[in-house]
């Protein structure tokens, strides 16, 4: 029942309001586009092999599925509109939301979905979520003789397209807050107006778009990021934007000498800070001075990159030392020798997901890895 001023009454009581922001909405149904049985990933993979191929690496494709985001679904603190940019079309979702009782983010009004697609649900960011819209597979240009209608709209499929998600900076609740804010990173940074999204995480070649067609231009669909796989023995396609510089030590010192090692990271590849997205994720730097068999710690420094955030009883963020794109830092580890012999030092970079502790809190098992190592350096010298 409609009422006055946009507001809706639910059958069992409370005002049912409409919703405001884009982010709380699906992208409406999408209709099969003529000449094709589906706008599944799979079927649209029969023809575009190489890129559906190169999609399945991605993190687009484990959106829905990803593990700890399942864990997160499952708590009852939790709103719905998460899933809208993990399964962002209605045709993926098996209930649709059309308004909020009182307002209340936690007691939306669903309708079961008439055209749910499980198997799309299943695949989470796929090929029709930037490529089909009203009927049209959208592209960046014609294609001559294509068994489908095509629509160009290249501003569409710019970056713009990629900051719907990736930039989303929300207040849902005091304690509930959504804060990825890469895009607005990369808007302030060095880059912008000149490299994008595309330019970094969709590699630009030549190829034909399916088997038995001339080359034309095309971008890589596997979207490189962290590097951290969603299961131990997946392959995961990462893209490495921090380069490491380490001190090389001398092969002796003199026994009176204070040795000082030192390792420089700077955030050499990136358009946005380091590291961006999720703000659980972070960097260790460990540097360990050790003895000549490894067995015992003799110094040990521990450095972290990454913001650190109080969750309870409300959101806010306590600190943040993300490097910013082409900043570059050092870190030392000074050690005195005890005396003469061999000493090894061991320089670690690591890349976390997350915590062992929120991990635990999830109950993920060690299937779902939560860091990777991408520096890992060891030196020997001698105390004469």
């Amino acid at each position: 029942m409609l009422l006055s001023g946009g507001l809706f009454l639910a059958s069992c009581g409370g005002t049912i309001e409409p919703l405001q922001d884009n982010w709380e909405r699906a992208i409406p149904y999408q209709p099969i586009p003529q000449g094709l049985v589906s706008i599944r990933s799979a079927d649209c993979g029969v023809c575009h092999q190489e890129i559906y191929q190169e999609w399945l690496k991605s993190t687009h494709a484990h959106a829905w599925t990803d593990l700890q985001f399942q864990s997160e679904m499952k708590k009852e603190t939790s709103p719905y509109l998460c899933i809208n940019c993990h399964i962002p079309l209605e045709n993926q979702q098996e209930y649709l939301v059309t308004g909020l009782r009182d307002g209340d983010i936690y007691r939306p009004v669903k309708v079961k979905n008439p055209d749910f697609d499980a198997t799309m649900q299943q695949e989470g960011i796929g090929c029709a979520t930037c490529h089909v819209r009203d009927g049209y597979i959208i592209g960046t240009r014609g294609m001559p003789n294509a068994p489908h209608p095509v629509q160009v709209d290249s501003n569409f499929l710019s970056e713009r397209l990629c900051l719907t998600c990736h930039n989303a900076n929300a207040v849902v609740t005091p304690e509930l807050v959504c804060t990825f804010q890469t895009g607005d990173e990369w808007q302030s940074g060095p880059y912008a107006g000149t490299q994008n999204c595309i330019s970094c995480h969709m590699d630009t070649l030549s190829r034909p778009w399916m088997a038995g067609m001339p080359e034309h231009l095309s971008h890589r669909h596997w979207f490189p990021g962290s590097g951290i796989p969603k299961r131990r023995g997946e392959e995961a396609v990462g893209l490495q934007g921090l380069d490491v510089f380490p001190y090389t030590l001398n092969e002796s010192y003199p026994a009176t000498d204070s040795i000082t090692y030192r390792l420089r990271l700077v955030n050499a590849h990136a358009g946005h800070r380091l590291p961006t997205g999720d703000p659980e994720r972070y960097y260790l730097i460990d540097l360990t001075w050790l003895s000549a068999d490894s067995r015992d710690t003799l110094s040990h420094r521990r450095f972290r990159i990454g913001e650190v955030w109080e969750w309870y009883p409300e959101a806010k963020k306590i600190s943040d030392n993300n490097l910013d794109p082409l900043e570059s830092r050092h870190y030392t580890a000074s050690f005195m020798p005890s005396g003469a012999g061999e000493y090894i030092l061991r320089a670690q970079v690591t890349k976390h997901r997350m915590t062992a502790e929120t991990a635990a809190y999830h109950h993920l098992t060690e299937e779902y890895p939560t860091y990777i190592t991408i520096f890992d350096e060891v030196q020997r010298i001698r105390i004469k």
